[in-house]
Order: structure tokens, then sequence, then C-alpha cells
């Protein structure tokens, strides 16, 4: 509820931080826990393409968080707003995370590296300076 009313939590907010894991887990009415058990039937099936705890469902999950900036920021334009989760260190995501005008993600310690490589890839490809490009 609280990605769809941005706007109005804003107005008593000094940043927003999605608790990604938690929201996919919400979202999507799946238990982090025992997906195990049928993520990979469900990825045979491809009712998911990907592990949505792994990778975050950009269209679905995605679009939650995309509405929750777009309403903290038409209240306050200069909102920090991250992420905190292990979609924090997956490189797709983080890359989406830039597209959508986060300030920041959070991760484990052990994917720091790969989600700083993963947000200076996503700066590289907006300003058009992605593998080869570069002169």
């Amino acid at each position: 509820r609280a990605a769809l009313t941005a706007a109005d939590v804003a107005k008593h907010a000094a940043f927003f931080s999605f608790g990604t894991n938690d929201l996919t887990q919400t979202c999507l009415g799946l238990s982090r826990d025992d997906s195990s058990s049928f993520l990979p039937d469900y990825q045979d099936a491809e009712v998911v393409s990907t592990n949505p705890f792994a990778s975050l469902d950009q269209t679905g999950v995605g679009q939650l968080v995309e509405m929750g900036v777009k309403g903290g920021r038409q209240t306050k334009d200069k909102l920090k707003i991250g992420i905190c989760g292990e979609h924090g260190g997956d490189p797709a995501s983080v890359k989406f995370f830039h597209r959508t005008g986060l300030n920041y993600v959070s991760c484990s310690p052990f994917r720091i590296p790969i989600a700083k490589l993963a947000a200076a890839q996503a700066v590289l490809e907006e300003r058009g300076l992605a593998r080869g490009e570069i002169s």
C-alpha cells in the first residue's frame, strides 16, 4: 500500500527504502522460505523466467517500485530513495533501479563488488558508452 500512496507517505518521510524481498513476497504471494520447493517447476513451465527473489520481477514488483518513486518524488523531488535486500547485488536489478532513478542499493557485503560493477555499467549504458562504444 505504501508504494501506491507514496505521494502522501513522502510528506512524512526523510527517505524511502524499499525492502524488495518482502515486497516480492507480498506482491507475488510467494514465500521465499519454501520457494525452492516450487520455483524450479514454475521456471520449467515458464510461469517465471528467473527466481524473483534473486532477480527483481521488473514487470510486476518493479511497477510498484516505479509507482513509489514517481509518487514520492511528486511530493519531494529530492527525496532519497533506495532498496535493501539481495536484489541490490543482482546486476539486472541494479540496472533497473538505476533506470528507475533510485539513489542507492544496499546488499550483503559479499555482493558489494557485483553491485558496484553493475551500477557503473548502468551509468555507462545510460551515457551510450557500453562495450565497444568508448572512443
